[in-house]
């Protein structure tokens, strides 16, 4: 017996071991719970849906919950009023909470624009709470297109008050990497400098892997800054075409992004692209062991 064929073998012993014990513990439903990348369920973002969500928002819930998601990231009525977040703040937070449940859906995350946290941070908060949200999540600091060392500097400090305040209430205050972070200092990323600068305990980073684009590569990222994440934005890439795909298609290696969230600190991953490239994710994403 050659070692390849004997390496074959002890693969398609393992995974009949495998498939046994899957079965034994509840069929193909468990199966596929068990394959989710991390062990997470497979979430998306509101933002691409914004325009059914100020439709209909129950609805849509529904529609992404048949689409195969478990969980969702909102975008605050306060922050996103203007991009079809509004008619969420008709609802309370316990009948947003209901309709979540009802689609069979869970939300830990939102966005929430810097503008409105300075504004009335405890305010947004509470609201957070009442929603059962144990993250909040800023899209960018709002700095300077051309900033300096003390641009960054002064946005770090605002933030690493703003996460402080979060951390008291129990919830984690989180950055997303767009605009802003892009910037450079001096040729350095000041998405980099924001690391040392900003409080590990009172802010961790939400990473968008579509900034591949730009150069920023999650993978890198995760390996180079140890439990400073908490979720990312999932978007395929192709290299060639320098376009978004649907996730498994492109050339983005999953394999090697998932393995390296383990050490980023990866709680929850949310799928951020139009509605028919998400559902279109759904299917490698369900089948995708790390």
């Amino acid at each position: 017996m050659t070692t390849l064929s004997r390496r074959k073998f002890c693969e398609t012993v393992a995974q009949q071991a495998a498939f046994a014990g899957l079965f034994s513990l509840g069929g193909m439903e468990r199966m596929e719970r068990l394959a989710n990348p991390l062990g997470l369920p497979i979430g998306c973002q509101t933002w691409p849906v914004r325009d059914l969500v100020a439709k209909d928002f129950p609805a849509i819930m529904k529609q992404l919950a048949a689409a195969g998601f478990e969980s969702v990231e909102l975008c605050s009525p306060v922050g996103y009023a203007d991009s079809g977040f509004a008619g969420l703040a008709k609802h309370s937070p316990a009948e947003l909470r209901t309709m979540l449940s009802d689609a069979g859906l869970s939300c830990v995350s939102s966005h929430f624009t810097m503008d409105e946290l300075r504004q009335d941070q405890p305010a947004r908060i509470a609201w957070a709470k009442d929603m059962g949200l144990t993250q909040m999540i800023v899209p960018s600091l709002d700095g300077p297109p051309h900033p300096s060392m003390d641009d960054v500097k002064r946005a770090a400090d605002e933030y690493n008050k703003m996460g402080e305040q979060a951390a008291a209430a129990g919830i984690q205050q989180g950055l997303h990497n767009e605009d802003f972070e892009l910037t450079t200092v001096d040729g350095n990323r000041t998405y980099d400098l924001l690391f040392d600068l900003l409080q590990p305990q009172l802010v961790k980073f939400q990473f968008q892997v579509s900034t591949i684009s730009q150069g920023y590569d999650a993978a890198e990222y995760f390996t180079k800054y140890p439990g400073r994440f908490i979720s990312m934005h999932v978007q395929g890439w192709s290299a060639k075409t320098r376009k978004i795909v649907p996730v498994g298609q492109g050339t983005l290696d999953w394999t090697t992004i998932f393995t390296a969230a383990k050490t980023g600190g990866i709680r929850n991953y949310y799928v951020e692209m139009s509605l028919d490239m998400m559902r279109a994710s759904v299917p490698y994403l369900k089948g995708l062991r790390v």
